[in-house]
């Protein structure tokens, strides 16, 4: 491990103090620890991502009850996986889980591969992290884990300098993983790991004076444990600008169309976008019988990671449609159907009320 930078402890010593820790205050009551499959650990995982265990959970139980296997979840229509989605943002996890449990399906008789790291990350979806969580939770064999919690505690512990994002440093992270692994007790460890970061060793609060570790901490030693892990480099966002046509019949029905599978929301179910105002209008007269323009509604930002979209909601009323795009559908929402709908689009339909979805979806 040419790559690793000289441990803090002797593994034995921070397996036994990170454990006594866990036994104390770690989550033991986790709706996918009982049972603690491969299936639901793995939607857990993919759910986790970018999402607060908080949120994630009633999304989780609801998830389970509409696909309790791997095998119904295949079988279902990406709708409605995105509809079930709807609210936990990133739907590339749900599109890619969706594929994913397709090929376990069909190449692996209905059954996540858990006998390798590699066997799990050839799967759409699964990186090297997730993979070692899977089997290490699942089936108690020896993997390594390296989410953002993981990487935050480690960079810590050791002032490991630059971004974990850059490949120099995430290969000296991985190899501390892979040191401090035990061979026994894995799920617990790992749990361990997760929990450590998220509550405890948290990003902007860390409470050092509980830690275990704070006497070997060489951040917390500096007097700087929020130095640490350093950001990503800051890059200006750029802006991209739509409107979103909020097209409504005399039942007051909107009009939604499905985006593309791949790419922006891809799958999603959105409202039509158009870059101007003219290409809009070409529309409606090509498409919409007897179109009434209402006043456009203020903008508002929605923000990826790589831009922000800036949206103009544009509000028109029409007495019917005589020709339109294809993959479109008249959205009722005083009975609303169950799609994915991308999360500007559900907050705009949102102040249409009557409009619900439950549980309460987090940030997307």
């Amino acid at each position: 491990m040419a790559d690793m930078p000289p441990p803090r402890l002797a593994a034995s010593e921070f397996q036994q103090r990170l454990l006594a820790w866990f036994n104390r205050h770690g989550r033991h009551d986790l709706p996918w620890q009982s049972p603690r499959s491969a299936y639901r650990v793995w939607v857990s995982e993919i759910m986790l991502q970018q999402t607060q265990v908080t949120t994630v959970i009633p999304y989780f139980e609801r998830f389970m009850s509409h696909f309790p296997t791997l095998e119904t979840l295949a079988n279902a229509p990406q709708d409605e996986v995105l509809h079930l989605w709807t609210g936990l943002g990133y739907y590339a996890r749900a599109r890619n889980l969706h594929k994913a449990a397709q090929v376990a399906v069909a190449e692996h008789n209905g059954e996540l591969p858990t006998e390798s790291i590699d066997a799990l990350v050839a799967l759409p979806g699964i990186g090297r992290s997730t993979a070692g969580a899977i089997i290490a939770q699942s089936t108690g064999q020896r993997a390594a884990i390296l989410d953002g919690n993981v990487k935050r505690s480690l960079t810590r512990l050791h002032a490991l300098p630059g971004w974990p994002g850059k490949p120099a440093v995430e290969r000296k992270l991985w190899a501390l993983a892979e040191y401090y692994t035990p061979a026994e007790r894995l799920a617990d460890y790992t749990q361990a790991m997760m929990d450590f970061g998220a509550t405890l060793c948290k990003r902007s609060k860390p409470d050092c004076p509980s830690c275990p570790f704070n006497d070997v901490c060489l951040a917390y030693a500096q007097g700087e444990p929020k130095r640490y892990p350093e950001s990503k480099p800051k890059k200006a966002l750029p802006t991209r600008h739509t409107i979103m046509l909020m097209l409504r019949d005399p039942q007051g029905r909107v009009w939604l169309e499905q985006r593309p599978p791949s790419g922006l929301w891809g799958g999603l179910w959105s409202l039509p976008q158009f870059e101007q105002a003219s290409e809009l209008n070409r529309w409606l007269e090509a498409n919409a019988v007897n179109p009434a323009w209402d006043t456009a509604s203020p903008s508002f930002y929605h923000t990826f990671s790589h831009f922000r979209l800036a949206i103009t909601p544009q509000p028109v009323s029409c007495d019917r449609l005589s020709g339109v795009r294809e993959s479109g559908v008249w959205y009722d929402i005083n009975h609303p159907p169950a799609l994915g709908l991308a999360a500007p689009v559900k907050a705009l339909l949102s102040q249409l009320v009557p409009f619900s979805l439950n549980p309460t979806p987090g940030h997307a």
